[in-house]
Order: structure tokens, then sequence, then C-alpha cells
């Protein structure tokens, strides 16, 4: 029943890359009637990880955690493909896929952390900058924490759950070491693996005396309180908001960055038609490594789709949605623009 969502499907047109053709894949290896080689991994890791199916099925199978445990057992094998082992070496090494530099030491203690993450710190910095000048604004001033840091997503979606754990229990001890009582994150993609993903794929459990919240419901909070307020933009150009990856593992979000957006530019928003619900990725994750084509073909459908809506300009709060869709919107005569930095520039 989750067919027709999956974003990889969509865009390869390939039974094999779809929820039904890597359930078959891993079911004949477990039956004998394939083996682990070349085309099974590669179809494999051709998964996006995304989520999509799990929300939409009826029978709540949690597939992509089956790929990713499948994953695993390849790793342990030494059957990955080369790629995957060297990003998986660059995130023992540095913690992250992109610099060979490791995390910023935490500097200071306080009530509230900012997890920065890995694609915040070298894909889209702005992002950060912006977001502190809003919760600074709003009366936080929040200690960083896993500057330059990987959440463990993509170590566990790889196939490596012990680099996760060991990646989110260094941000869990920069908390205690700056006695944070709450920890705010940029992205649904962080709430994501600081919360079900450690629980569900790696039988983890975020510290009770913490709470984690993204920043965005943080906003509208503030917002709607009256502490925050925006002044209208005299941009009049058309724009539509998407849904980052992983919005559809979390807690529901969908109306506090479009309540946020609405409140600067009121008039000219448009909607995707894979949005809130039914939201597709914008090519980064895992893909971006083990196969860059479907990545990009990912970000180039979250193109076309805001084209045909007749939107102008894409907003969006993830770093690397904003990083991999930047790199590709010129082709459609699109601009992409970070919500954080929209909202900083316009606040009162």
């Amino acid at each position: 029943m989750c067919r027709h969502v999956c974003p990889v499907g969509h865009v390869t047109c390939k039974e094999t890359l779809t929820p039904h053709g890597w359930g078959l894949i891993i079911a004949s290896v477990q039956r004998g009637l394939l083996d682990w080689d070349e085309g099974t991994v590669g179809a494999l890791y051709s998964c996006a990880d995304c989520g999509t199916c799990y929300a939409h099925c009826v029978t709540e199978q949690a597939l992509p955690d089956a790929i990713a445990a499948t994953r695993a057992q390849i790793a342990s094998k030494n059957l990955s493909p080369e790629i995957v082992k060297e990003v998986h070496q660059a995130l023992i090494e540095w913690g992250n896929p992109y610099q060979k530099l490791p995390p910023e030491m935490v500097d200071g203690q306080g009530d509230v952390a900012l997890y920065v993450g890995d694609d915040a710190k070298y894909l889209w910095p702005s992002v950060l900058e912006s977001a502190i000048k809003l919760l600074e604004a709003a009366g936080i001033k929040p200690v960083l924490i896993g500057v330059g840091r990987s959440n463990g997503y993509l170590a566990s979606s790889l196939g490596f759950p012990e680099t996760a754990r060991g990646l989110i229990q260094a941000t869990v001890d920069e908390l205690k070491a700056v006695k944070a009582r709450r920890m705010l994150v940029l992205t649904p993609g962080d709430y994501y693996a600081f919360d079900r993903l450690l629980n569900e794929r790696l039988a983890g459990e975020w510290p009770q005396d913490v709470e984690l919240q993204q920043v965005l419901s943080f906003l509208e909070k503030e917002k709607i309180a009256g502490t925050l307020k925006f002044k209208a933009s005299d941009d009049q150009r058309s724009y539509v908001y998407i849904d980052p990856n992983h919005s559809l593992r979390t807690p529901p979000r969908f109306e506090a960055p479009r309540h946020l957006l609405a409140g600067v530019i009121a008039d000219n928003g448009r909607e995707l038609f894979w949005r809130k619900e039914r939201t597709h990725p914008c090519g980064n994750g895992a893909l971006q490594f083990t196969n860059p084509h479907i990545s990009d073909h990912l970000a180039y459908a979250r193109l076309a789709d805001a084209l045909k809506s007749g939107a102008q300009v894409i907003v969006t709060e993830d770093p690397g949605c904003l990083f991999h869709l930047n790199k590709h919107a010129s082709r459609y005569g699109l601009r992409v623009q970070g919500l954080y930095e929209l909202l900083a520039e316009h606040l009162l």
C-alpha cells in the first residue's frame, strides 16, 4: 500500500527500487534465492531511508528500519560499497562526511543547548547564524553543542549502528557537560535522530531530564505569544515552502513553518503536490553518497513540483535540503531561500 508514495520509485520508474522490490530482495536472500552481490547490494543502498513508506503503511511495517538492519548485516560481512566504507571511516575519524575537521569544543554552560550538527556547519552556515539571532530575540542565548558532528542518522542508515550510537552519545555527553535541561534542534531530521531513531533502531533512550524541541516550534510559540514580531517583506514573488526530509518522522509540525512564513510573506504562497503528510525528500541523506544520480533526481523532482505550482522562490529550513536544491535551482529558474534567514531579516 506504500508503493505509490515511494520517491525513489517515482524518479527511477524501476519496480526493483520500490518498497516491494527491496522487501523482495531481502526475503529472497534469506530464502537462498539470491546472494548479496554488486547488483543486490547496490539496489538495497538505493533506498532513500526517508520513512515515506512507513508513514503510509496501513499495517505499520517498519521497512526502513529493516533495510537499515539488513545493511548492517551486509556491512558486517564487509560487502558494503566502497563509498559506504569511506563515509563510515570519515564519520569515525571526524564525526562528519564533509570535512576532515573534528567537532568544535563546547564553550560555556546554560539551561538551553542548540545542536548544530554537520550540515549546518559545512553546507549552509547562515542557517545557524540566523537561528541564533532569532533565539536571542526571543530571550534565549543557547550553548552550542554538536558543532560539526553528525546526528547519527547517516551512520545508522548506511548500516553502522554502533557508530551511530557513539555519535549520539557524544552529543549527550556534551549536554551533560553544559548542564542543559533543553536541547533545541534546527531540523526534523535532527529531532528524528535523537528521538525515534535512537529508540527504535539503536535501542537507546533520550535523557528523560532533557526536553527535545525543534527551533521552529519554539519560534512559533513565541510569535503567538507576541515575543517575536516580524515586518512584512517587500518581495512580491510567489513562494512555496518545502517540508524538509524526515518531517513525516516527527510529531506533527507542518503548520509551524507555514505560520511563521505567512507572518513575513502573506499573500503569495503556493503548495507542492508532495507536501505535508506525503512530502518527499530533497536528495540529501545517504543517497548523496551511495547513489548521487538518484539523489540529484529527487532534487529535480522537488524543483519541478515547485515550478509547476507557480512558485518563483523555494523556502525551507533544512541546511542539507537548501544545499542540494540550490545546486540545481538555476536550471529551473528558481531561487532557494532559507527560512531562518528570511525570518531573521524581517525581525522587528
